[in-house]
């Protein structure tokens, strides 16, 4: 249904992909752990912890959108490299901070140089030849890495001592650099809208709209903000304890990855408009079940459903994107537009709670969901038109 000229997705270009997503995203994926380690190390408050690791996940988030249009030109590597460096430096002066103000700045020189690496990698899977398989495997594998780091910084802060899980992370963009090597680049011709020829080969940037781009940071909040909150609500209304709870969550991350398989085959099978539309029915379901239930066995398996339709959204989502625009820039736009739904859902979803209970906020989360999808379920029309009848040179308005 996908197939198309591009890179193809060999063993090399896979673990590019991993390594500079894992990392692009490894702020926000491992934020938690940083933030008891900050939060301990200067004795600050719930609430300037919480600025200081807004602070970061903002700057991801802004540097990305920012960076999306030049991502989709030739230079990844480069550019990813760039983001590594500057990445590595800002972790090392999270090790070395001395204070809440050294603490912040060094957050924000990380939070750019992920935002750099996000960009790159993300776009970088619209220069496969399978959209649906590379953004599989990349998830899956990023899912992977991304639970061996969220062992591997307290441990090192535990046993090396307060800060040296920063000191990991700038190790680990140091190991990135060669693997991001064969990370694939954007195409070679003119970024001016219009610009390109027929006969060139060459595709122009799509144009990702404002409502597109709401709609994917609306439905990450939703679904970032009721993640946040998902330990609390579960030891609150089923009685399980705190390592309980942290076991089925772990768990359901970890059996969520059927999920990103699952959903290029239901893509190829249904359609990839009908399946994501079940794939989001089925997530607002359970995610709305998970914060009301008080029944530890429907808490569980509501997680272990929500994650993986999740996941399948996530994979059908960047392979849309793929389909419509090889150059890239429409994965990293959405890309950027999530991580920024996802530094102010937390902040969202705790207003509602606490102001108007669960109940409520489950029915707002579900329809938040359902709402947040629609620009995504036509986008995924769109992608279909564009593979079923390609318009060389043109400008498509997603």
């Amino acid at each position: 249904m996908n197939a198309r000229s591009g890179s193809a997705l060999t063993f090399g270009v896979a673990v590019a992909l991993i390594a500079g997503v894992t990392l692009g995203n490894g702020g926000a994926n491992v934020m938690p752990v940083f933030v008891d380690d900050f939060a301990s190390r200067f004795a600050l408050s719930d609430s300037a912890a919480g600025l200081v690791a807004a602070t970061q996940l903002m700057a991801t988030a802004i540097v990305t959108l920012l960076l999306a249009k030049r991502a989709a030109r030739p230079g990844r590597v480069l550019m990813t490299r760039f983001g590594l460096a500057l990445a590595g430096a800002g972790f090392l002066g999270a090790t070395a901070a001395t204070g809440p103000v050294t603490l912040v700045l060094a957050n924000l020189v990380i939070g750019a140089g992920l935002g750099a690496v996000y960009a790159a990698a993300t776009a970088a899977l619209a220069a496969t030849d399978d959209a649906d398989k590379a953004s599989a495997v990349t998830i899956c594998g990023t899912v992977g890495v991304t639970a061996l780091l969220i062992m591997g910084v307290p441990a090192a802060n535990h046993d090396l001592g307060e800060g040296t899980g920063f000191l990991l992370m700038a190790l680990c963009c140091l190991f990135a650099w060669p693997l991001i090597r064969r990370l694939p680049d954007g195409p070679a011709g003119p970024t001016a809208p219009g610009a390109a020829s027929a006969g060139t080969g060459w595709a122009a940037p799509a144009r990702p709209s404002v409502v597109l781009l709401v709609g994917t940071g609306l439905l990450w909040a939703v679904t970032q903000g009721a993640w946040s909150y998902a330990s609390v609500l579960g030891r609150q209304h089923t009685g399980m304890s705190h390592s309980a709870v942290s076991a089925v969550l772990a768990i359901s991350s970890v059996v969520a990855l059927v999920g990103a398989v699952v959903g290029p085959v239901a893509a190829r099978r249904f359609g990839r408009m009908r399946s994501m539309a079940v794939f989001v029915a089925a997530q607002a379901l359970a995610m709305a079940v998970l914060i009301v239930t008080h029944d530890p066995v429907l808490f569980t398996v509501a997680a272990v459903l929500w994650q993986a339709c999740q996941l399948a959204v996530l994979v059908q989502m960047l392979a849309a994107a793929a389909l419509i625009d090889p150059t890239g820039r429409l994965v990293a736009s959405l890309s950027g537009a999530g991580a920024l739904g996802t530094g102010v859902g937390p902040l969202a979803v705790g207003a509602v709670l606490d102001g108007a209970g669960a109940g409520v906020l489950s029915v707002v989360l579900a329809f938040g969901t359902c709402l947040a999808s629609l620009p995504l379920l036509r986008m995924t029309v769109a992608s279909g038109e564009a593979t079923n009848e390609p318009q060389p040179g043109c400008v498509p308005t997603v």
